[in-house]
């Protein structure tokens, strides 16, 4: 799969979060033994404490950020 970053929109009807994820080289090989990200992303609920059911997430090589507004 080869995609370092992970950004995930965490949600909920009370609150949301920003969640960016920068995969170790551990945790690059071990997506790679998974047909597709989100199968693996599913072993990383727990450890990161988000809910992938609430979500919806983007997996790139290259990660930059622009803020509107804020």
């Amino acid at each position: 799969m080869e995609q370092r970053f992970i950004v995930i929109l965490n949600f909920n009807p009370q609150s949301g979060e920003i969640l960016k994820i920068r995969l170790t080289d551990e945790e690059l090989a071990e997506s790679e033994k998974y047909e597709d990200m989100e199968s693996y992303l599913s072993t990383l609920e727990e450890k990161y404490e988000f809910d992938l059911s609430n979500s919806v997430w983007m997996a790139t090589n290259e990660l930059s950020e622009r803020k509107i507004g804020f």
